[in-house]
């Protein structure tokens, strides 16, 4: 894939005659019509729920497509899940800068199930906080004498809430989850998660890296009643991924993700502070781990 665009933090398409609907993290979401949205990946990053002043170069555009990638993937070996991309845009203003296109979905406009569907194959991160605790993840007895890091037997799904914007998720049991939804579309829900899950995990595998877990979003077509998957899939910002040749049980794993940004806020006692701008080496070293899951995950150079 090829990107030359320079890092873009914040946009604005309204000079353009796109009605804005949302404001992300990360995504600014347009009205194309009542039909159809426009979602713009921004190269902004964050960390513990706070947006960094500057940011990632090129993310914006590696994260849609990757999940680009994916979706491509779920439409070959899961061809009954339906996702919300729509095909390549063609009816947006031909003012619109050139150099979106990369960074740009034009998808579905749905209604948003309130729900973060989580799917856990590794022991790590907030379940294993709460494994120690506990002896739960997200409520739920799992085996006793797991390690940090642990494979389990089989892949759990481990749903939170949706806050709203500002406000933090909270994790919830699969019973919850099914209160909160309705048991039906819980499970359907959950059913569709784990299928991802397990293709993406062995699909990765086969490339080196391992998905310890991943969040997935899901909203309904109305008219059909057909569960769709929507939003980034499978993306550093939304899962975790290791390098399959320096796992080892026990530990915390390296990650192609974000960590170098969180431990330089946490060593810098910047954690949760506003306005925090990254020092270049941090820049570069989280680009090159985002850049690296790419690569290995589509065989294709991120430039």
């Amino acid at each position: 894939m090829e990107q030359t665009d320079t890092t873009i933090t914040d946009l604005d398409l309204t000079q353009y005659g796109l009605k804005k609907i949302a404001s992300g993290k990360v995504r600014e979401l347009y009205e194309i019509d009542s039909d159809t949205l426009l979602f713009v990946a921004t190269d902004r990053i964050s960390a513990y729920d706070v947006i960094l002043a500057n940011g990632i170069p090129g993310k914006g555009a590696l994260l849609t497509q990757l999940s680009a990638h994916w979706f491509s993937l779920i439409q070959t070996h899961l061809p009954t899940l339906r996702t919300h991309l729509l095909p390549t845009p063609t009816a947006l203003p031909p003012s619109l800068p050139r150099n979106l296109s990369t960074r740009s979905m034009l998808v579905q406009r749905l209604k948003i199930i309130p729900l973060e569907s989580i799917v856990r194959g590794y022991i790590t991160g907030s379940a294993w906080a709460e494994y120690k605790t506990h002896g739960t993840v997200h409520g739920v007895p799992v085996p006793s004498g797991l390690q940090e890091s642990q494979k389990f037997d089989t892949p759990v799904w481990t749903p939170s809430t949706k806050a709203p914007a500002g406000e933090h998720d909270e994790n919830i049991s699969p019973t919850q989850a099914a209160a909160l939804v309705g048991k039906e579309l819980a499970g359907r829900i959950e059913d569709a998660s784990l299928k991802v899950y397990q293709m993406a995990h062995d699909y990765a595998a086969a490339r080196g890296i391992i998905i310890a877990d991943t969040k997935f979003e899901f909203g309904l077509d109305e008219a059909t009643n057909e569960l769709v998957l929507v939003d980034e899939v499978l993306t550093p910002d939304s899962s975790r991924f290791w390098p399959a040749d320096r796992y080892e049980i026990g530990r915390g794993q390296q990650s192609y993700d974000k960590q170098p940004l969180r431990d330089w806020l946490t060593s810098s006692g910047l954690k949760g502070k506003e306005g925090v701008r990254m020092p270049e080496e941090v820049v570069r070293d989280t680009e090159q781990r985002y850049r690296e899951a790419y690569e290995r995950l589509t065989g294709e150079k991120h430039r």
